[in-house]
């Protein structure tokens, strides 16, 4: 019953994390490894579990959907498709390892960018005397990037994604919060409807039960709390998880 709860409250954590701005895995997957499942297990569960949550999210945004400059919202959530079943794909496929080492540095990267990238490309824009961004083109190929991430790890994908859209289309926080938590469902839709039939994450029932449970709840709740925060206090609830969890992941690597 200890176990069982501690994969609940995780569940609700990161369904709540993810739908106002993403680091549910973070909470997830030490949660699901701490109750004896392995890491790559434990990755393909917490990917299939935090599905119903990111879809309640996307419910909950479905009136605030709008397309990202050039790009439609039908191409974007394909491109999303397809990588999160491709990075689902690498993650039955290759040694877990070769990926995980990348990721503090793939974190840190998004954080900087999260933090400072609107204001480096206004700066530039400025000495340029012109706007500069990314074309529909250089969004889908970054989405799609990032997808196949998501699908493999996911962890921070949703930071990423708004690190991306900030620099490249100049979008706030609170007005790409609801295409955010859309492309992560289909990210994870299609990366679960291989994990379910490929890995060995219905080998324990009861716990994926119980964190799909938890974080549909929090998924649910959170996003009707977001929609609430200004864009600033979004923004700091986001770069705050993000430094944290680049932190933490940092400590680890040199622990390990």
């Amino acid at each position: 019953m200890a176990e069982l709860l501690l994969v609940l409250v995780a569940g609700v954590t990161a369904g709540a994390l993810n739908s106002v701005g993403g680091g549910g895995t973070f909470v997830a997957l030490p949660a699901l490894v701490a109750v004896g499942l392995s890491p790559v297990t434990a990755n393909a569960t917490s990917t299939i579990a935090l599905v119903p949550g990111a879809v309640a999210s996307g419910w909950v945004y479905r009136r605030e959907l709008a397309p990202l400059g050039a790009t439609s919202t039908k191409a974007l959530t394909t491109v999303s498709v397809v990588g999160g079943g491709l990075g689902a794909t690498l993650l039955l496929a290759l040694p877990a390892a070769s990926f995980d080492a990348a990721v503090p540095w793939l974190l840190a990267f998004a954080t900087v960018v999260l933090a400072f990238g609107r204001r480096l490309s206004r700066a530039v824009s400025g000495r340029l005397g012109r706007e500069i961004g990314i074309g529909a083109r250089g969004v889908l190929t970054g989405q799609f990037c990032l997808a196949l991430y998501g699908g493999y790890f996911g962890g921070a994908v949703g930071i990423m994604m708004f690190a991306l859209w900030g620099i490249g289309l100049g979008l706030d926080t609170a007005a790409g919060n609801p295409m955010r938590v859309t492309q992560i469902a289909a990210i994870n839709l299609s990366a679960s409807a291989l994990l379910l039939v490929a890995s060995d994450a219905l080998s324990a029932p009861l716990t994926l039960a119980t964190m799909l449970i938890g974080a549909l709840a929090g998924g649910f709740t959170g996003a009707h709390f977001a929609r609430r925060l200004s864009d600033r206090l979004l923004r700091g609830i986001i770069l705050t998880s993000a430094v944290t969890m680049t932190a933490l992941y940092f400590v680890r690597d040199v622990r390990g």
